[in-house]
């Protein structure tokens, strides 16, 4: 089975090698035939396709395996960019390399790596998180983690993937959890007409994309934490003052994120916690 990385927008970025591999392939796999087809078609390649996408991948994998088995040769295509990446075909490969089936890829496109490249942010090292879950609760749940990780030293440009129609308020989370002054960059419609690749704060792009909606595939950059210059004795002694001086927890940690550039989420749980011991309360 062959993995094979497809445009994901210019058709023309389709390479020599991967057309090469789609002609030669006994089936293609692929999320959707339509999308699929009209590639195939643009090169005058002629070859069956089968669907395989998070629905039916369980039910197709024994069915896909067997005809491994069989020498058949599969190629795997996702309907953009490179298999597997935020797409289906993790559990297919996995079931083949546990049974020491022959697994290749031809590399190619791939929009998380385009735009880190593009982003003007650091490459290295880079955390791909892809999509974060669309509902605002889990969604700040997960954030809270990743921000947990940086306080506990990780310090990498993260990627995500985005729906258009969530971008502002996915921005904003982000402005939440991360501070709304950490670099990042939006990038859209890659290698397509109407590439976009918008650099900035995070309240930045936030309040762009508030008041202008994002058309097209998204991708957000988001810089690495900064060396937190604020310790945890200093943040303490920030916050009993400023809550000793009469403010409410929640204008504490307003004040406090502010003058530490430090993540309102973060400070306003801490001033919580001091608060509950005997200062002023909301």
């Amino acid at each position: 089975m062959t993995l094979v990385a497809t445009p994901i927008g210019n058709l023309g970025d389709l390479s020599p090698r991967a057309l090469e591999t789609l002609r030669g392939a006994d089936a293609v796999l692929c999320e959707d035939t339509r999308v699929t087809g009209a590639l195939l078609a643009r090169h005058g390649a002629a070859v069956p396709m089968l669907p395989l996408h998070d629905h039916n991948e369980d039910d197709q994998t024994p069915r896909l395996l067997a005809r491994l088995r069989a020498g058949e040769r599969l190629a795997l295509v996702s309907d953009a960019g490179t298999p597997l990446v935020s797409d289906p075909g993790f559990r297919l490969v996995r079931a083949a390399v546990a049974e020491g089936l022959s697994v290749g890829a031809v590399p190619g496109p791939n929009a998380a790596v385009m735009a880190l490249t593009l982003s003007g942010l650091p490459p290295q090292p880079f955390l791909f998180l892809g999509f974060l879950p669309p509902r605002g609760g889990p969604r700040a749940a997960a954030l809270a983690g990743v921000r947990a990780a940086e306080r506990a030293g990780l310090s990498a440009t993260l990627v995500f993937y985005e729906a258009p129609h969530r971008l502002a308020e996915t921005l904003s989370a982000l402005a939440e959890a991360f501070g709304g002054q950490r670099p990042a960059a939006v990038a859209r419609e890659l290698t397509k007409r109407f590439e976009e690749v918008r650099r900035g704060t995070l309240s930045e792009l936030a309040a762009h994309y508030g008041a202008e909606a994002a058309r097209g595939e998204v991708v957000v950059v988001v810089g690495p934490a900064p060396e937190e210059a604020t310790g945890e004795a200093e943040l303490d002694a920030r916050l009993r003052e400023a809550l000793a001086a009469g403010m409410s927890v929640r204008d504490a940690a307003a004040a406090v994120a502010e003058a530490t550039e430090l993540p309102r989420r973060q400070v306003y749980g801490r001033a919580l916690e001091l608060g509950r011991g005997g200062a002023a309360q909301d």
